[in-house]
C-alpha cells in the first residue's frame, strides 16, 4: 500500500504534466489530491492556485493563494498572485493592498528592486496612495534612479496640494530639487505652489527628450530665488539658524512693545551681530540676559557667537539651553559639535554631528511613519558610536563637519542618508569606519560592493587595492580583501587576512570589533582552536560572559570532534565553573552538564558521568534526559536495583506528561539491552497489558516466569502465572494446571 508521501509525489507529477499540456481541469484534480495528502504544502497550494487561475476560477484561486500565504507568510509569491487575481476580478483597491503586502515581504528580504516593482503596481491601480509614492520616491533615490524619484516627488506635491497641504507639497518639491536643481518641471511646480496655483498634471511625467534647460529664467532671476530652497548658508545649519534667530529675536522685541534695558540691549546686539562685530554683540546680548531675557533666539545667538570666538565652554553652556524650536535646535546641535571638535572631545562631537543630521533629515520628513524610520536609523548610528575607537571618531567628526559646510550641504545630507541606508543594510558592522572616509573613498567602496554583488571578484580586488594605495590603514578595505578571498574559496589566505585585521583592531584598542571579526572567522574555520582561545580571552576582558560561555562550549565541542576528550572535559568543566560564577540560567547549566556527562561516557568514565547527571538532577529534578542516562549507567555498573529505581522515577515523569509512547520506548529498549532483568520484564508486561496488547504482555510474562523459576523464586513465579491466566491466552488451561502443580 502506497504511503502518503508516494501518493503526494505522484499527484504532483500528474498535476505538473497536465498543467504543461494546459489540461487545467485534470491538473486541478491532481493538485487537489496532493493538497488533501499534505494540506500544509505551500508548493501544492501554489500549484493549485495557478491552475485554478488559468481555468478562470478566480474566487477559488484567491482562496487557495490566501491559504498558501498563511502557511508561509515570508513567501511573496502567493501574495503577488493574489493581487493579480484580484485585479482580474476588478477589485483594484484590494489588489493594491496585496501588492503593498508583497512589497513589505520583499523589503524584509532586502530585495529592494522587487519591492519597487510591487509598489509600482499598487500606484498603477490606485494613483492617489500618498504613502506609496513616498516609499517609491525614497527607493528610487536610494537606487540612483533620479528621474523616477523626481516623478514621484512631483506626484506627491500634486496630491498634497490637492489635499490642502501646500507646505508639505513644498517639502516634496524641495527634495526633488536636491536631486536636480535645474529640473524645469520641479521649478514650474514650485512657482505654482508659491503663487497659490494648482500644479499642472502635465508636469507629473517627464516629456520625451526633455532637457535640463528652462527658457525664461536667467541666473539672476527667479531661478536663483528658487535655488535658495536647496542652496543654503555656506556655514551650514548654524549659519541658517543664525539668520533665523536674528529675525525671531527682532520680532520678539518689536512684538513686546517695550524698550527697557533687556529689549534695548537685544536690539543693539542684533545690529552688532549683523555687522560682524562679534565681541561687542556678545556684550550687548549678555546685558539683555542679565536684565531678564532668556528666550531661545537670544541663547542661540550667544552660543553661535561663542563658537565664532572659539570660546567652546561658553558656547556649549548657551547652546544646550536651546531645545524648543526645530530650526534653532538644528543650528544649536551643529554649534555644539563644532565646540566639541574644538575641544577634541571626539565622542561628543560625533554624537552631536549625528544629532544634527537627524534634525536636518527630520525637517524634511513628510509623515509620522518617515519620522519614526529616521529616528530609528539615527539611533542605530548613535549606538554604533559607543563602540567606535577614538581615531575613527576623530576622522568621522572631521568628515561630517566638512560635509555640513558649503552652499550645497543640504544636498550632501540627503546623499549621506542614502549611503547610510545602504551601509546599514549590507555592512552594518563598519558603517562608522566607511562614513569617516572622504567622499572619493566612500564612492570607491560603493563600486567595490557592487562588483562583489555581481561576482566580478577580480575587478573588485583591483579597486580595493587602489583604495588601499591611498588609505593603507583603512581596515574596512582590508576586510573587503578577506571577503573576496573567501568568495574565491581561498580560505586559508582569507583566514590569515581576518586574523591580521583583528589584531590591528586590538592594537587600536577596539576589542569589540576584534572580537566580532574573530567570531566571523570561527564560523568559517570552526576547528581552529587558537582562534577560539583568542576570542575567549577578548570576551573575558570585555566581561561578555554569555558569549564567553558559548565559546567555551563550542571549544569543548571542537576538542570532541578532534577526539581530544581530556581537553574537552577540562573545557566543559571550566564552562560549568563560569556558569556558576556568573549566575547563568539553570537551563544553560544543565545543557553544559549533559555535554560533560557525554564526554565522561565517551571516555568510559562511568562513575564520573553518574556524578555529573546526578548534579544535573539536583538543578532540574524533572530532567528526564539525565534520569534516563542515570538508569543506563546503573545497569552498566551492575546496579540493577538502583537502575530500576531511576526507571520508575523516569516513568512517573512520562506519566505526568501523558506520554505512554515514551514509557513503552524506555522499557522496550532497556529490556532488549538487559533481557534477564526480571523487574524490567514485569513492568513491560504490565504496560502491554494496560494497553490491551495481550499477546506482547503474554510474551513478557512467560519470559519472566521462566527467569523466576530458574532462579528458584517460586512465589514470584506463581504470581506471574496468575497474571498470565488473567490474559486468558489460548493455552490458559495449561497455566491453570501448572499453577495447581506449584501449589497455587
Amino acid at each position: 500500500m502506497a504511503g502518503k508521501q508516494d501518493v503526494f509525489e505522484n499527484a504532483m507529477r500528474v498535476g505538473d504534466s497536465a498543467a504543461f499540456d494546459e489540461q487545467w481541469e485534470r491538473a486541478i484534480e491532481a493538485y487537489m489530491s496532493a493538497v488533501r495528502e499534505f494540506p500544509t504544502s505551500t508548493l501544492a497550494c501554489n500549484s493549485l492556485g495557478y491552475v485554478l487561475f488559468q481555468a478562470g476560477r478566480l474566487e477559488d484561486a484567491f482562496k487557495v493563494y490566501q491559504q498558501a500565504h498563511k502557511l508561509d507568510p515570508d513567501d511573496p509569491l502567493p501574495v503577488e498572485k493574489s493581487a493579480d487575481v484580484l485585479e482580474r476580478m476588478g477589485r483594484l483597491n484590494d489588489a493594491a493592498k496585496q501588492y503593498l503586502l508583497a512589497a513589505d515581504i520583499y523589503l524584509g528580504q532586502h530585495d529592494l528592486e522587487k519591492a519597487i516593482g510591487n509598489w509600482e503596481q499598487a500606484t498603477r491601480l490606485t494613483p492617489g496612495l500618498v504613502k506609496i509614492h513616498q516609499k517609491l520616491a525614497m527607493a528610487y533615490e536610494r537606487t540612483g534612479q533620479r528621474t523616477e524619484a523626481i516623478n514621484e516627488y512631483l506626484k506627491l506635491a500634486f496630491n498634497f496640494q490637492n489635499a490642502g497641504k501646500p507646505d508639505v507639497a513644498m517639502q516634496a518639491l524641495e527634495r526633488a530639487l536636491r536631486l536636480d536643481s535645474k529640473e524645469p518641471r520641479v521649478l514650474n511646480a514650485i512657482t505654482a505652489v508659491r503663487s497659490d496655483k494648482l500644479i499642472s498634471p502635465d508636469l507629473l511625467e517627464a516629456p520625451e527628450g526633455a532637457t535640463a534647460s528652462m527658457p525664461g529664467f536667467g541666473e539672476d532671476s527667479e531661478l536663483a530665488e528658487m535655488l535658495r530652497l536647496v542652496d543654503a548658508n555656506e556655514r551650514g545649519p548654524i549659519g541658517d539658524a543664525v539668520e533665523y534667530a536674528l529675525e525671531r529675536l527682532a520680532a520678539q522685541v518689536f512684538e513686546s512693545g517695550n524698550m527697557d534695558i533687556a529689549e534695548a540691549s537685544a536690539m543693539q546686539g542684533i545690529e552688532m551681530h549683523r555687522a560682524g562685530i562679534s565681541q561687542e554683540a556678545v556684550g550687548a546680548y549678555q546685558r539683555a540676559e542679565a536684565a531678564g531675557m532668556h528666550t531661545a533666539p537670544l541663547m542661540f545667538n550667544l552660543g553661535a557667537l561663542m563658537v565664532d570666538l572659539g570660546q567652546w565652554d561658553s558656547a556649549i553652556k548657551y547652546l544646550k539651553q536651546v531645545d524648543d524650536d526645530r530650526q534653532l535646535k538644528m543650528g544649536a546641535s551643529h554649534g555644539l559639535s563644532l565646540s566639541y571638535v574644538g575641544k577634541s572631545q571626539w565622542r561628543n562631537a560625533a554624537s552631536s554631528l549625528v544629532g544634527t543630521l537627524q534634525v536636518v533629515d527630520l525637517s524634511l520628513a513628510m509623515n509620522q511613519e518617515e519620522e519614526e524610520e529616521l529616528i530609528n536609523l539615527y539611533q542605530r548610528l548613535q549606538n554604533m558610536l559607543e563602540t567606535t575607537d577614538d581615531q575613527t571618531l576623530e576622522d568621522f567628526s572631521y568628515r561630517l563637519a566638512d560635509m555640513l559646510t558649503g552652499t550645497d550641504w543640504k544636498r550632501r545630507v540627503a546623499q549621506t542618508r542614502s549611503r547610510l541606508l545602504d551601509l546599514i543594510s549590507t555592512n552594518a558592522d563598519h558603517v562608522i569606519d566607511e562614513l569617516a572616509k572622504g567622499e572619493e573613498v566612500i564612492e570607491a567602496m560603493n563600486i567595490i560592493d557592487k562588483f562583489i554583488e555581481q561576482k566580478r571578484y577580480k575587478i573588485a580586488m583591483d579597486e580595493v587595492h587602489r583604495v588601499l594605495q591611498k588609505e593603507p590603514d583603512f581596515l574596512v578595505a582590508h576586510l573587503r580583501v578577506a571577503q573576496i578571498l573567501m568568495e574565491q574559496s581561498q580560505v586559508e589566505k582569507a583566514i590569515q587576512k581576518y586574523n591580521l585585521i583583528a589584531r590591528t583592531y586590538l592594537l587600536r584598542g577596539d576589542e569589540a570589533r576584534a572580537a566580532d571579526i574573530f567570531n566571523e572567522v570561527i564560523k568559517v574555520a570552526p576547528a581552529d582552536i587558537s582562534l577560539r582561545v583568542n576570542l575567549i580571552e577578548l570576551l573575558e576582558h570585555q566581561e561578555r560572559w554569555n558569549e564567553v560561555l558559548d565559546q567555551y562550549v563550542d571549544l569543548a565541542s571542537t576538542y570532541r570532534h578532534l577526539a581530544d576528550f581530556s581537553s574537552a572535559r577540562s573545557t566543559y568543566d571550566q564552562a560549568v565553573k563560569l556558569a556558576q560564577r556568573t549566575g547563568a540560567p539553570a537551563t544553560k547549566m544543565v545543557e553544559i552538564l549533559h555535554k560533560l556527562g557525554e564526554v565522561d561516557m565517551e571516555r568510559i568514565e562511568l562513575r564520573g558521568a553518574m556524578r555529573t547527571y546526578q548534579r544535573s538532577l539536583e538543578i532540574a529534578p524533572d530532567n528526564v534526559k539525565a534520569r534516563r542516562h542515570l538508569a543506563e549507567l546503573h545497569y552498566r555498573l551492575n546496579n540493577p536495583v538502583q537502575g530500576i529505581q531511576e526507571i520508575d522515577l523516569l516513568l512517573q515523569n512520562y506519566a505526568k506528561q501523558k506520554r505512554p509512547d515514551l514509557i513503552l520506548e524506555v522499557l522496550e529498549e532497556q529490556t532488549q539491552s538487559y533481557p534477564n532483568d526480571m523487574a524490567l520484564r514485569s513492568r513491560l508486561g504490565g504496560v502491554y497489558q494496560q494497553m490491551r496488547q495481550n499477546e506482547k504482555a503474554f510474551e513478557q510474562f512467560e519470559a519472566l516466569r521462566r527467569l523466576q523459576s530458574e532462579a528458584g523464586l517460586h512465589d514470584e513465579a506463581r504470581q506471574t502465572i496468575r497474571r498470565i491466566i488473567s490474559l486468558n491466552p489460548p493455552q490458559v488451561s495449561h497455566y491453570q494446571q501448572l499453577l495447581q502443580q506449584m501449589g497455587g
